[in-house]
């Protein structure tokens, strides 16, 4: 007799097995979101639709960080990612700067920031250069006290004299004093 045409039959029906992650075609674990959802929310059903979404939606945002950070590091001349790119790619792109308002990146540092003041101007710089510098009628009426070092401060003001390094609220107390009495504020001291 002639054996079977047939091929063996395997124990399952719809041919090679698929992950949820691999039908749904995103690359983060789909049954560890569905776990991590419905350990958020216990009395609540959560459907796997659900955790596909939040998979779909983690791999898109985590995409994009990586695709800005990696031209923030290709522009500082760097093969490797590192805190500072994350860092710049989400400050600059407004969507991610409004997502991420909160969050602080650690050793991710400060933007670079040069006040336009400091720039030099190509004509006026010369011409300020040159003048003569203000008269002390044009200063502002402030009083300047002078300041002692720290480990005099702490005696001084222990004992509530109003000598060594003060506080803004002490310096507007002598001001105040010196308009009631009508007098210059420096000789009231």
């Amino acid at each position: 007799m002639a054996p079977p045409t047939t091929p063996a039959r395997s124990g399952r029906k719809g041919g090679d097995r698929k992950s949820k992650s691999a039908r749904a075609g995103v690359l983060f674990s789909v049954p560890r979101f569905h776990r991590y959802i419905k350990k958020s929310t216990p009395k609540s059903r959560v459907t796997m639709a659900a955790a596909v979404y939040t998979a779909a939606v983690i791999e898109y945002l985590t995409a994009e960080v990586l695709e800005l950070s990696g031209n923030a590091a290709k522009d500082h001349k760097k093969q490797r990612i590192n805190a500072r790119h994350v860092f710049l790619a989400v400050s600059i792109d407004e969507e991610l700067k409004k997502l991420l308002h909160g969050v602080t990146i650690p050793q991710g540092g400060v933007l670079p920031h040069i006040n336009s003041f400091l720039f030099k101007s190509k004509s006026g710089s010369d011409d300020r250069s040159q003048s003569a510098p203000k008269s002390d009628l044009s200063r502002s009426n402030t009083v300047s006290i002078p300041r002692a070092p720290s480990a005099l401060t702490t005696k001084s003001s222990s004992a509530g004299g109003l000598g060594g390094k003060t506080s803004s609220s002490a310096a507007t107390t002598t001001k105040k004093t010196a308009s009631v009495s009508g007098g210059n504020p420096s000789s009231s001291g």
